[in-house]
């Protein structure tokens, strides 16, 4: 690890000012000599692998008891502050009976000291662990832009089928975050140019020609809070992730579902997929396909085949579209099946 600057922030407004100002013209975010820190369980890994080398670390904790470390459950939705733990929200007895599908996708993420350390905001944001990334010997576009990418012919079972480019096929990897886009989220921004709220959707970036740029936060920006609206949907939702091992792994697929139902029959349906895809991925054709149709298995492998139609795959990871598939299957079944 490099050798860094170490500082407390004092205020929102005084952090995101202080680190805009020291960022390079036209930078991207993750790519800033000075980077925010929360529970650090993402930021110091790739600081010990070289990926990352921040000049400079500011610490959000300080901002806990200015709100950031709040959770509020109401009859008008969610608002989770950015500095919330991951062990904490997971435990919070609102979420687990209101929001099952986000206390799902917590308990499933790492380990429990991991959870009980890492923020919420921090987690949304968190990088990929795409091996040809984290190894510092390898062209990546991500880490090195124009260097190349040498997951595409390399082996690359844990890699996007969903949401890819010429450029990058690099896997988000989160769980959180599919809970977040199904439920239509939303984030709340402090920046150098005031406060905003953005769609959670509207958060990530896809690759294209450039995957270093991974967000449309801009440097100095700062998360404060998620916020999740209210909705009939909320309490019949389910987190589901198939893995390598039963615990402390990434997701091979996963699927947030939300589902509003008359009897069998879905009014409206939420999906999130998760392991497949680049970015959090939310699944509307399929929703729409499950939309006014009495929801069987028949029906569930439809729309699961409709959310996988744009699928590209490469050499070792063709498996993830129809695991991704009986994934989705599996998640519409049990959450219609849910006693709510």
């Amino acid at each position: 690890m490099e050798r860094f600057d170490y500082t407390r922030a004092e205020s929102v407004e005084t952090a995101s000012r202080n680190a805009a100002m020291s960022a390079d013209a036209g930078a991207s975010p993750v790519m800033a000599a000075t980077q925010y820190i929360a529970g650090g369980t993402n930021m110091t890994d790739y600081m010990k692998l070289g990926v990352m080398r921040p000049t400079r670390l500011v610490d959000l904790n300080p901002l806990a008891l200015q709100g950031m470390a709040r959770i509020e459950a109401g009859p008008h939705g969610l608002r989770l502050g950015a500095l919330v733990r991951m062990a904490e929200a997971q435990d919070h007895a609102a979420i687990r009976r209101d929001y099952p599908v986000i206390a799902q996708s917590l308990m499933l993420a790492a380990s429990q000291q991991i959870r009980n350390m890492a923020s919420l905001g921090g987690n949304v944001l968190q990088r990929t662990r795409c091996e040809y990334f984290r190894e510092t010997s390898w062209p990546c576009n991500k880490r090195d832009p124009g260097s190349g990418c040498a997951a595409m012919d390399g082996v690359n079972r844990q890699h996007a089928v969903l949401g890819t480019s010429d450029a990058c096929i690099a896997t988000y990897h989160g769980d959180f975050a599919q809970a977040l886009i199904a439920l239509d989220a939303a984030v709340d921004v402090t920046g150098p140019a005031g406060r905003r709220t953005l769609p959670f959707a509207a958060l990530h970036r896809q690759p294209g020609d450039s995957p270093h740029v991974e967000t449309v936060l801009a440097p100095g920006d700062v998360i404060t809070a998620i916020t999740v609206p209210a909705g009939s949907w909320t309490r019949r939702s389910r987190y589901v992730k198939v893995r390598d091992r039963d615990s402390y792994a990434f997701a091979l697929a996963s699927a947030a579902v939300a589902l509003d139902l008359d009897g069998d029959t879905v009014r409206h349906a939420r999906i999130g997929l998760g392991g497949v895809a680049t970015v959090p991925w939310r699944a509307r054709e399929a929703e729409s396909a499950l939309e006014g149709r009495r929801l069987d298995e028949a029906v569930a492998r439809e729309a699961a085949r409709i959310a996988f139609a744009g699928a590209r795959a490469r050499e070792h990871n063709a498996y993830k579209i129809p695991l991704g598939q009986r994934t989705l299957v599996r998640a519409l079944l049990e959450t219609r099946d849910m006693e709510i």
